[in-house]
């Protein structure tokens, strides 16, 4: 893992030549509007993005984060939590200006970057914001499933657990 002042350099599929500062202890010092449920080496484990996220990350991120992960060479809806496809492409996000920043693989590789204690304001509070508009989605969850039906909404609760919320609400 990374300490304070330590420099992470960048060399994979989608950026190369990138590197960042850690400023933060991973895994703490957030800001105290994000409280995510899961960290990404949970959300990893658990199944997201059809196994196919950050493969190719491994110069990047801490090995230990992969030594459960469901890992995929090509996208397999199976491998997510809720067994269903949840991705959509790469070109879509960047339609939608999703993808914000030093971060080409979005709003989950700014998360893993974040939580290794990478810290840029700008753009740091950019994304918990999206992180908290993305609430509503476990509201409509609560208002239309019953308690205790994990089947209710499987798409949604895939999405929660993308952005790291607990979908088992």
């Amino acid at each position: 893992m990374y300490s304070i002042g330590d420099m992470v350099s960048v060399d994979d599929r989608m950026q190369s030549g990138y590197q960042y500062e850690i400023s933060a202890p991973p895994g703490t010092g957030f800001a105290p509007d994000f409280q995510p449920y899961y960290t990404p080496k949970q959300m990893l484990e658990l199944g997201i993005f059809e196994g196919k996220y950050c493969n190719d990350c491994r110069g990047e991120l801490p090995p230990d984060w992969y030594v459960d992960a469901k890992i995929a060479d090509r996208p397999d809806p199976s491998l997510n939590c809720f067994g269903i496809k949840s991705r959509q492409p790469l070109s879509a996000w960047r339609e939608k200006g999703w993808i914000v920043g030093p971060d080409p693989r979005g709003w989950f590789q700014w998360y893993c970057r974040y939580y290794l204690g990478r810290r840029l304001p700008e753009i740091d509070a950019h994304q918990i914001k999206r992180w908290r508009a993305f609430a509503r989605h476990a509201g409509q969850i609560r208002k239309n499933c019953e308690p205790g039906d994990i089947f209710c909404r499987p798409r949604q609760r895939q999405a929660l657990q993308q952005w790291a919320y607990d979908p088992f609400i």
